[in-house]
């Protein structure tokens, strides 16, 4: 499957439209952060996170082929008889972001064999500024319409690192913050994903084990595609759980520095 032959580019513009159009009038609302319900992930479930949801699987619907799509807060749903692909979608990552008006909040969309194992297109559009980002398997990454490659950075002393560990595993992480440069917190791990993509940022790590597949799955192969590393929290390959209520850790790099955050992790 040639994910961009196959349309899939075109048809993740069409949800992210459809996103954008639907939230306009919530985000940095009151009502954007009102409960709805508990979702799929055991999280829960505000208001615009159910109406962008509601918007994308609409888009997808009408796209009419077979799909499964695996999504923050519906679970799992099925189009169609005989679906040949999986849909990882979080239609809102950034949640709190969006509702209070911080300019930092994505749609991310990933498109992947039906069990996960082989994560074909991925993409990742920040809903609040006109910054698209996409990567098809083999064919590299890019922001919008542009090649884009991880940083150059190698020393420690140097590196700007998202980092989220604090309240839980904060010990694990103490070493990091006392070690790099700069850290930034920014609220959508899928856009980081992407920042450490295009040089931004050199690295993220996320050791809290509250990712879920949604948030990493299509940040995870545009990182890739731009050079760049991500594993688990102990350097092991970095597998996508095929459901919605397991949770990973990562460690995210530009992979210059990532045995370096690995060791710092471990107390080393």
């Amino acid at each position: 499957m040639n994910s961009t032959d196959s349309g899939f580019l075109k048809l993740c513009r069409e949800a992210f439209k459809a996103t954008s159009d639907s939230i306009a009038d919530i985000r940095g609302t009151d009502a954007a952060s009102s409960f709805v319900c508990m979702g799929a992930d055991g999280t829960p479930t505000s208001r615009i996170d159910r109406v962008a949801e509601d918007a994308i699987v609409e888009v997808l619907r009408n796209d009419g082929r077979s799909m499964r799509i695996i999504s923050e807060e519906l679970g799992e749903l099925i189009l169609g008889d005989s679906p040949e692909f999986s849909i990882v979608l979080d239609p809102l990552d950034g949640t709190y972001n969006s509702s209070v008006g911080i300019p930092f909040y994505s749609l991310s969309l990933a498109v992947s064999s039906y069990d996960l194992s082989d994560v074909k297109f991925g993409y990742v559009s920040n809903l609040a500024l006109c910054e698209e980002y996409y990567a098809d398997a083999g064919k590299g990454a890019y922001l919008n319409g542009k090649k884009i490659r991880t940083s150059l950075n190698s020393e420690l002393t140097e590196l700007c690192v998202s980092v989220y560990g604090y309240r839980r595993n904060v010990a694990r992480t103490r070493k990091i913050y006392s070690s790099v440069r700069r850290v930034r917190l920014l609220g959508s791990v899928a856009l980081e994903l992407c920042y450490v993509a295009s040089g931004r940022l050199d690295a993220c790590v996320d050791v809290r084990r509250a990712l879920r597949v949604t948030d990493v799955a299509a940040g995870q192969l545009i990182l890739a595609e731009a050079g760049g590393l991500v594993t688990d929290g102990y350097g092991n390959p970095l597998k996508l759980p095929d459901n919605v209520t397991a949770r990973v850790e990562m460690v995210a790099s530009n992979g210059r520095v990532h045995e370096k955050l690995l060791k710092l992790l471990s107390g080393g």
